[in-house]
C-alpha cells in the first residue's frame, strides 16, 4: 500500500514537471489568446444572461430583476402567430438554396479552374471571382438594387433580347428567394473553392499520367478521377453546412428586403430585428432568437457528431 502511495505521488510529480516544461516553453502563445478570450467572454457568454428575457414579461423600466416572470408563455405565442411558419419556411428555403447552389457552383468553378494551364491567366480569374467576397453587403445591396431596379441595366439588357416587360427582381415574391440565392452565389462561389482546390492539388498526378496513356480525356480525367478524389471532402463540407439552415444571411436581406416581399423574403433574424427592435417586443423577439439557437445547436451538434462517423473528422 505504501508503495503503492510513493508510485502515485512520483507520477503526479512528473506530470507536473512535464506541465510546467510545457507552460514554460509555450507561455507567450497563451499570453496571446488571453485578449481574444476576454473579447469572447465579454460579447459572447457574458449577454448570454439577457436569454431570460425570453421567460419575462420584459419592461427595460424595470430591467430584469423587476420584470415579471410568464414562463413559456411567449413560446407558445410565437407557435401560434400567423407568420412564424412562414419565416421559419422562408428561412430553411433560402438557406438550403444557398448552401446547395453555392457547393455545385464551387465544385464546378474549382474543376473549371484546376483544368487550367496558362498561370497568369489563371491568377486573374482566381482574383477577379474571391474579389465579391470581401465586400460588405452594404455595398453589394447599394450596387444591385440599381442594377436590378425596373430602369436597371439587367432589365435593360432583358429588353433587349426580346423580353417585353421588365422583371422586378426585388419587389416581386415570385422572383425574390431565387434573386438572393444567385447573388449570394456570385458572392461566395469563388471563396468556397479554395478548399476543392486544395484538395484536388493532393490528387496524385501519376492517376492523370495513367488515364492519359489509357486514352482518357480531360473531362473523363475529371469525372473519374477528380471528383471522386474530392468526394470525402465535398461529403464533409455538406456535412458541416448543415449546422447554418437557419442562417439565411441577416445582412444580405436586411439590405434588399423591403415589405412587398415579407411573404417570402422575410427570415428569422429580420424578423427579430422588426418584432425586438422596432416594435420594441424584447421578450418575444429573444424567444424568437433563443428558438433559432437551440434548434441551430441540435443541428450543428448532429452534423459534427455525423461527420465524425462518416468522414473521421474530429474538432479536437
Amino acid at each position: 500500500m505504501l508503495l503503492r502511495c510513493h508510485r502515485s505521488v512520483g507520477q503526479a510529480g512528473i506530470r507536473l514537471k512535464k506541465l510546467k516544461n510545457y507552460m514554460t516553453g509555450n507561455y507567450p502563445l497563451y499570453l496571446m489568446m488571453i485578449p481574444a478570450l476576454v473579447l469572447l467572454v465579454l460579447f459572447n457568454y457574458v449577454p448570454m444572461y439577457g436569454i431570460i428575457i425570453a421567460f419575462q414579461d420584459y419592461m427595460p423600466l424595470y430591467g430584469f430583476s423587476g420584470s415579471p416572470w410568464v414562463g413559456l408563455r411567449w413560446f407558445s405565442y410565437l407557435l401560434d402567430m400567423p407568420d412564424a411558419l412562414q419565416v421559419i419556411v422562408n428561412t430553411v428555403i433560402i438557406a438550403i438554396g444557398k448552401i446547395l447552389f453555392s457547393t455545385a457552383a464551387s465544385i464546378l468553378f474549382a474543376l473549371l479552374l484546376n483544368e487550367l494551364r496558362g498561370k497568369k491567366f489563371k491568377k486573374i480569374v482566381q482574383t477577379a471571382v474571391y474579389l465579391p467576397h470581401f465586400f460588405s453587403w452594404v455595398i453589394i445591396g447599394g450596387i444591385f438594387v440599381d442594377l436590378l431596379s425596373l430602369n436597371g441595366i439587367i432589365n435593360q439588357f432583358l429588353q433587349w433580347i426580346g423580353l417585353q416587360k421588365p422583371v422586378f427582381f426585388l419587389g416581386s415574391n415570385r422572383y425574390f428567394r431565387g434573386t438572393m440565392i444567385g447573388l449570394e452565389i456570385w458572392k461566395s462561389f469563388g471563396w468556397g473553392a479554395i478548399i476543392y482546390l486544395a484538395a484536388i492539388a493532393n490528387i496524385s498526378p501519376n492517376l492523370y499520367e495513367s488515364a492519359a496513356i489509357d486514352g482518357a480525356g480531360r473531362l473523363r480525367q475529371a469525372v473519374s478521377i477528380t471528383l471522386p478524389s474530392i468526394l470525402p471532402t465535398i461529403i464533409l463540407l455538406a456535412t458541416l453546412s448543415l449546422g447554418n439552415v437557419l442562417n439565411a444571411g441577416f445582412e444580405q436581406i436586411f439590405v434588399m428586403y423591403n415589405e412587398v416581399v415579407y411573404e417570402t423574403g422575410d427570415i428569422i433574424d429580420t424578423f427579430v430585428y422588426r418584432i425586438g427592435l422596432e416594435n420594441a417586443q424584447f421578450s418575444l423577439s429573444t424567444a424568437v432568437g433563443l428558438f433559432k439557437s437551440v434548434v441551430s445547436f441540435v443541428l450543428i451538434t448532429g452534423s459534427y457528431l455525423f461527420a465524425y462517423k462518416r468522414a473521421n473528422y474530429r474538432i479536437f
